[in-house]
């Protein structure tokens, strides 16, 4: 199943809208694309505990995330939230209903709650203030 939640990146005084599209299919991997930096990579170990420590899972099977536009460097972990809502809602764990109708931004826990983030001011005000997320600076 395909499904796109959508997130944002700053760049100058700009906020830009992140598609994030994931989709779940035949085969064992998790692939991250869309010119991702390191730490968003490293979302998936944030996320998977996350997930697993409130009841959910990342789905044994493949998980393909793309982060558009991919000529835009995605920086930092803010992401995390955005590719988990994602991942629940394509592997049917959440309803896919609305989550393509906010902008969905946040540092996950371990435990799964969330941590503070920075820019989230100009990010906020991206895709006609629909947003969804908490513990901003």
């Amino acid at each position: 199943m395909l499904v796109k939640t959508f997130g944002s990146a700053v760049q100058g005084l700009d906020a830009i809208t992140i598609t994030v599209e994931v989709n779940i299919g035949q085969g064992v991997n998790f692939l991250l694309v869309g010119l991702p930096d390191s730490a968003v990579k490293e979302s998936h170990q944030r996320i998977e505990a996350a997930l697993k420590n409130n009841g959910h899972k990342i789905p044994g099977i493949k998980v393909v995330i793309n982060m558009a536009p991919a000529d835009i460097r995605k920086e930092g972990s803010a992401y995390d939230l955005t590719i988990a809502t994602g991942i629940l809602a394509a592997s049917d764990q959440i309803k896919p209903d609305s989550v393509g109708d906010y902008v969905i931004m946040g540092e996950l826990s371990l435990d799964g709650g969330l941590q503070s983030m920075k820019g989230a001011l100009p990010k906020r005000l991206c895709k006609d203030s629909h947003y969804l997320g908490l513990n901003y600076d």
